[in-house]
C-alpha cells in the first residue's frame, strides 16, 4: 500500500480515483496532474445553469481546497504530461520534469471532435468542453442575436435550449434523421425535436454544413443560415494519443479489462477515454458520463490497492433541456420490445426496453420514480419485469426488485 501512484487527468474520474485510493487504505504518494489551471470541477452545469448565470463559478469545484491537503494528495494543475516511459516507469511533463510512478492511472477524458468543415477556425465558432470554453461561450452568447448549433446530441441540444431561454434565434443543424440518435430511441428523439420546435428553435434534420462564414452557415444544399455565434456540438473523441505513443492497446479509447487494467498491468484507464467490456451488452464500449467516471474510479482504486472487483455498474445518464429532465438507465441498443409507461401528452412518461423478454434499459422523461426503479431492476441479474407490467401504471415497479 506504499506504491507511488500518479493520476494523469484531473476531471471527475481523476478526482474520484484520488479520493477512493485513500478510502481503500492506500498510504503511499498520490499525485494528481491536470492540464487545466482549475482544480477538478463539475462539467454538466457548463451547458445549462452556468451558461445561464444561474450557478456561480465558486460552486463548480468537485472538492473544497482543503480536500487535497487533508487527503495528502499532491496536485500539479496547469501541467501536461507529454510522454510515458513504461520501461523506466516515469512520466514527462511539458516542463521537461520527470515523475516516477509504481502504478499509473490514465483519466484523460475526451476532446470535442471538430469535423473538417471550412470556417471552424473563425472567432465566432466555439465548442464546449472545459470551464474556459464555457466562460468564452457565455460572453459570446450575451452579445449574440442568432445562434447556430451544429450537432443535435446532448451538448448541442442543451446549449440550444440555454440560448433559446435567453431569447436568441436558434437553429439546430443535425446530419442524421433525428436528434440524439446514437443515444435514444426514435420516440424520445421525436419528443425532444418537438420540444425544441415548440420553444421556437428551427431544427434541420438530414442537413449537412458546407461552410461556416463570418455571417453564418452555408448548407450543402446552398441555403444560408444567419448566425453571429456558431456552436460545435459535434461529439467528442477519446484522448488516447498519449497512451498510443506509449504502446498501450487503443481502439476508440484505451482498451481495459473488467478491472480497469490496460494492456500494461501497472496502468489503469477510466472515464471517457477508456473502452471497457460492458457486462450488460457483452461489447466493448466507451461511456461518456459522470456515473461511469465515478464508478470506474472506485473499481480502479480497488485494483490499484490489490482487490480485483469487476466493473458491473448499471449505466445511467441525464440531460436537462427547458423544463424537461431526461433520465436514462441501461443501454437500449438491440432491444426487440418496448413498453410505454405514462402519456407523452402529460410530458411525464417512460419507455422500457426489452431484449428476449428481459429489461435492458429505460428512458424516463420527467418521471424520476420510474428511473430509480429501472436502475434497481437492472442491477438485479434475475430481473423479472415484463413489458405488460412496465406499461401498466397501476403496477408498482417496486415489486420487480
Amino acid at each position: 500500500m506504499s506504491d507511488q501512484i500518479v493520476i494523469i487527468g484531473a476531471g471527475q474520474a481523476g478526482i474520484q480515483l484520488a479520493d477512493s485510493l485513500r478510502r481503500e487504505g492506500h498510504e503511499g504518494p498520490v499525485t494528481l496532474i491536470g492540464t487545466e489551471d482549475e482544480a477538478p470541477y463539475q462539467r454538466p452545469p457548463l451547458s445549462k445553469a452556468f451558461l445561464l448565470d444561474q450557478l456561480d463559478e465558486s460552486r463548480l469545484p468537485l472538492r473544497p481546497d482543503a480536500f487535497y491537503e487533508q487527503r495528502d494528495i499532491k496536485t500539479r494543475f496547469g501541467a501536461t504530461v507529454t510522454a510515458i516511459d513504461r520501461a523506466h516507469k516515469t512520466v514527462t511533463l511539458d516542463t521537461s520534469e520527470t515523475l516516477p510512478y509504481d502504478r499509473l492511472a490514465l483519466c484523460l477524458g475526451a476532446n470535442v471532435f471538430i469535423p473538417p468543415i471550412p470556417g471552424t477556425d473563425l472567432p465566432h465558432v466555439l465548442a464546449l468542453r472545459t470551464l474556459a470554453d464555457a466562460k468564452q461561450l457565455k460572453t459570446a452568447l450575451a452579445g449574440a442575436q442568432s445562434v447556430a448549433v451544429i450537432g443535435g446530441g446532448f451538448i448541442g441540444l442543451e446549449v440550444a435550449a440555454s440560448a433559446r431561454k435567453t431569447g436568441k434565434t436558434v437553429t439546430i443543424i443535425e446530419a442524421l434523421d433525428r436528434v440524439m440518435k446514437r443515444a435514444v430511441s426514435e420516440p424520445v428523439s421525436r419528443f425532444f425535436e418537438a420540444l425544441h420546435r415548440e420553444h421556437g428553435s428551427t431544427v434541420l434534420l438530414e442537413t449537412l454544413t458546407e461552410e461556416i462564414t463570418p455571417g453564418g452557415i452555408r448548407l450543402k444544399n446552398g441555403d444560408m443560415i444567419p448566425a453571429d455565434l456558431v456552436v460545435m456540438g459535434t461529439g467528442v473523441a477519446p484522448c488516447q494519443e498519449l497512451a498510443m505513443a506509449s504502446g498501450l492497446h487503443c481502439e476508440n479509447g484505451i482498451r481495459v479489462d473488467e478491472f480497469a487494467r490496460t494492456s500494461d498491468p501497472d496502468i489503469v484507464a477510466i472515464g471517457d477515454c477508456a473502452a471497457h467490456p460492458n457486462y450488460l451488452t457483452g461489447q466493448t464500449l466507451r461511456l461518456e458520463s459522470v456515473q461511469n467516471a465515478i464508478d470506474q474510479a472506485k473499481i480502479a482504486a480497488r485494483t490499484l490497492t490489490g482487490t480485483l472487483e469487476p466493473y458491473r455498474a448499471v449505466p445511467w445518464f441525464w440531460s436537462d433541456q427547458f423544463d424537461i429532465k431526461l433520465q436514462m438507465a441501461g443501454l437500449s441498443g438491440g432491444a426487440d420490445t418496448t413498453a410505454m409507461r405514462g402519456n407523452k401528452a402529460d410530458r411525464s412518461f417512460s419507455i422500457f426496453y426489452f431484449r428476449s423478454g428481459k429489461l435492458i434499459a429505460a428512458d424516463s422523461i420527467n418521471a424520476p420514480a420510474d428511473h430509480m426503479a429501472a436502475r434497481r431492476i437492472l442491477a438485479n441479474d434475475a430481473r423479472t419485469l415484463t413489458p405488460a407490467q412496465a406499461a401498466d401504471t397501476g403496477f408498482d415497479l417496486k415489486q420487480a426488485f
